[in-house]
């Protein structure tokens, strides 16, 4: 069942790239779930295992600053960082995710929003002190992800930090079906958005199979 899940995926995701709307499919697939988290196949119902392990290992605290959540899906990396003190706005481009954010977590102290990460509000213009992406970057073609690069890197405050997750490959390997793993080579611009390297870890993830993830730390001078 599950594998047909991940087929729905990425029939979907394959259609509407071929529209001209790449990033249409995502609100057709939350709202098809309707309410059913299976059909979510990335959503876990608990925070991500890469982001929580390293907020562990960092002692991460948030009180008196701003975190920003990319791509937030059913919300609950966004309230893994609100209870660590930070104040969360978290966004997804499915306005159904966010609906569903909000009944999940009708109490939260997490700000749920649609919007687009290509045309995100002005006022979010480094006005974060932890951005945090996972597993986005790795469903855009490359065109939108070149345009995502500096649209992750401008809601960096200055001495800010963006956390990157995604699944990573070599560059001569086959990228395969969606979800894309990613290379260094994806990485590159980044400086050019004016943020730099602080930490790139290459590590083996032990899931189902293992899968090889990068978990990626960049900060604005």
């Amino acid at each position: 069942m599950q594998d047909q899940r991940r087929m729905r995926v990425r029939q979907l995701a394959s259609e509407y790239r071929q529209q001209g709307n790449a990033t249409g499919w995502f609100e057709v697939l939350y709202n098809e779930a309707q309410g059913d988290e299976r059909a979510i196949v990335w959503a876990d119902m608990a925070c991500n295992p890469n982001l929580l392990a390293w907020l562990e290992r960092e002692q991460v605290r948030g009180e008196g600053r701003r975190a920003l959540v990319v791509g937030c899906g059913l919300g609950d990396d966004a309230e893994e960082l609100a209870r660590r003190g930070f104040q969360v706005t978290a966004f997804d481009i499915s306005p159904t995710a966010i609906a569903w954010c909000q009944r999940r977590f009708p109490t939260s102290s997490v700000t749920y929003l649609a919007a687009d990460l290509l045309n995100a509000p002005e006022d979010w213009t480094q006005g974060f002190d932890f951005v945090f992406e996972a597993y986005t970057l790795q469903v855009l073609p490359p065109d939108l992800r070149a345009r995502a690069v500096p649209a992750l890197a401008k809601f960096v405050v200055s001495d800010g930090r963006l956390l990157i997750i995604c699944r990573g490959r070599e560059p001569e390997e086959d990228p395969g079906v969606l979800p894309l793993p990613l290379t260094r080579d994806d990485f590159v611009t980044f400086p050019a958005a004016g943020l730099h390297l602080v930490n790139f870890e290459d590590y083996f993830e032990q899931d189902e199979s293992p899968t090889r993830r990068f978990r990626v730390l960049y900060q604005r001078s």
